[in-house]
């Protein structure tokens, strides 16, 4: 009597299910609002140097003027106040004119981060990520020890904690350290739900639902918060909004329960089973309570054989420690900072494109959903390996068109194009970065799946850290960035080809079992072209035969 079939018997597709997703859901929402909102508090504007001269003139005006000489946002040219058309001194800048969208008062247009501070906002930014890092670890360390749900709701309230502290900086120091208790959050909230939703979520349903739900809401909190800060119109009181729904996950613990299975691994067993009395409760369901004793009885049965092995467990380590598998966790650490920082960058590059970044962004969140159903209907046809690829390679060509378009055309006369371009792009990385996930797990044995898993995602996760210094290579050539990261997609589309095929086969238990894993496999190898190289075969034979 396992878990999944008591689970069963108490409901595995009712109305605690039905609610969980819905929570899961809402924290998609959060986590969406969070880790993309120190993209929209920090848009730069198009900006011109200020003079006396220029005061009270609207920035349509302003643009008008500079129009006519060739300048920099950063110096102020004497021919743009005395009209001769000759650029005789150049001055630097003390004040700037922004063309703010709607209004919007960004960070950088209020403290002025821009020319020689325009590195600043970059820097303290890279320090999210570093929070990342660490909260991935602390959290997930601390899942193991007090649960899930504590870790989550903690996770959740240091990254709203963070942003709300952000609200009120002024300085860098005090705008890195804001954003690094932010960073906390990231990822950990939403990974710590995806564990509950699965554990108590039908086999069946798993992939559809876990994968439906986050494409929608997640797209809807995406397309919705540049409207929401346009609305507000300031970037301290949009991180203000965008902080305060988490609150929410503090009645969390009134409509879910911990972890049964976390329970279960630490010998708490009458938790365990208090956890799936209430599923059973919520879903209208009568389970007898010799079920529970037959359940308890398996699982004390199971820990004590586990305890009596004097066998030397698997560890992270230990994939380093032969060639095929040092080989596959190399390429996977490799793939992973690879994605990673081409998604962070492609989905925060908004700027300079000829349309509102803000109208840019909510447009083209809409890919989302198209990306998830997308997994769904060709992962299982084509392979988890030609999905990894072909994402990667597509995704790789339309970036290199992109900066190829960006170097040659007007962004002013060809925003609808560049808008479509990015749109592109942005389907091509997250088909990437979701198709990930899942390919890494299959590969890595099960002893050390969720250690090896972790660590893959926190080395992504620390790259990401380079995605605004990505981003500010524009600063020096505009396409720079598009060709940067097409460059990386082009190499990890490659380094897929070097991975096995794991669709319809034994996956690896042990380390052993990961070395032997898709031995004689090559390269090339994809089951769609295998099955239909196969197929001819067999048809030729057919006809050859008398």
């Amino acid at each position: 009597m396992d878990f999944d079939r008591v689970l069963e018997k108490c409901g595995n597709f009712g109305r605690f299910q039905f609610v969980i997703l819905i929570l899961y859901g809402y924290t998609n929402i959060l986590s969406s609002l969070h880790y993309f909102s120190q993209t929209l508090i920090t848009f730069t504007p198009e900006h011109w140097c200020s003079h006396d001269d220029l005061m009270g003139l609207s920035a349509a005006e302003v643009r008008s003027i500079y129009s006519n000489v060739t300048h920099s946002s950063c110096t102020l040219l004497s021919a743009v106040i005395n009209g001769t058309g000759v650029a005789s001194e150049v001055e630097s800048c003390q004040d700037w004119i922004f063309e703010r969208e709607n209004g919007y008062e960004s960070l950088t247009t209020e403290l002025k981060w821009v020319c020689d501070k325009s590195h600043q906002p970059a820097v303290g930014q890279s320090f999210f990520f570093l929070g990342s890092v660490v909260g991935t670890i602390s959290f997930g360390f601390l899942s193991d020890r007090i649960g899930r749900l504590p870790a989550m709701l903690m996770a959740a309230i240091s990254g709203a904690t963070g942003d709300f502290i952000t609200s009120f900086v002024h300085t860098l120091p005090w705008f890195a350290f804001s954003r690094f208790v932010s960073g906390l959050s990231t990822d950990t909230m939403y990974y710590l739900m995806y564990i509950l939703v699965f554990e108590y979520l039908s086999p069946k349903r798993r992939t559809f639902g876990l994968n439906i739900i986050l494409a929608v809401f997640y797209c809807f909190g995406l397309m919705t918060s540049p409207w929401i800060a346009m609305w507000i119109g300031n970037w301290r009181r949009y991180l203000w909004l965008a902080s305060l729904p988490a609150l929410g996950v503090l009645i969390y613990p009134l409509l879910i329960c911990e972890s049964a299975q976390w329970l279960l691994t630490k010998k708490r067993y009458d938790e365990a089973v208090a956890c799936l009395k209430r599923v059973a409760k919520f879903n209208g369901r009568q389970v007898e309570d010799s079920v529970f004793d037959e359940f308890v009885k398996h699982y004390r049965e199971k820990m004590n054989e586990q305890s009596k092995l004097n066998k030397q467990m698997d560890t992270f380590l230990g994939m380093f420690k032969t060639p095929r598998l040092r080989r596959f966790t190399t390429t996977l650490l490799v793939k992973s900072v690879i994605i990673t920082l081409s998604y962070d960058v492609i989905n925060r590059n908004m700027e300079g494109l000829g349309s509102s970044p803000f109208k840019l962004f909510s447009l083209t969140s809409s890919v989302y959903l198209p990306a998830g159903f997308i997994i769904l209907l060709l992962q299982n046809r084509i392979g988890r390996k030609g999905m990894a690829c072909g994402a990667l390679l597509v995704g790789a060509i339309i970036t290199a068109a992109t900066g190829f378009l960006i170097a040659v055309l007007d962004p002013n006369e060809n925003a609808i194009l560049l808008a479509l371009m990015v749109g592109l792009g942005r389907f091509g990385t997250t088909v990437s970065y979701d198709a990930e996930i899942q390919y890494a797990a299959e590969i890595i044995p099960t002893s050390v799946r969720g250690q090896a898993v972790s660590n893959i995602h926190v080395v992504g996760l620390a790259s990401s850290s380079l995605a605004f210094y990505v981003i500010y290579l524009a600063q020096y050539y505009k396409p720079l960035p598009s060709i940067f990261i097409s460059v990386l997609m082009f190499l990890g589309a490659l380094l897929c080809l070097t991975l096995p095929e794991t669709l319809h086969k034994k996956l690896p238990e042990t380390l052993a079992d990961g070395e032997r894993f898709a031995m004689n496999e090559g390269c090339l190898y994809f089951p769609c072209l295998h099955k239909r190289r196969e197929s001819l075969t067999k048809h030729e034979d057919l006809k050859s035969e008398p």
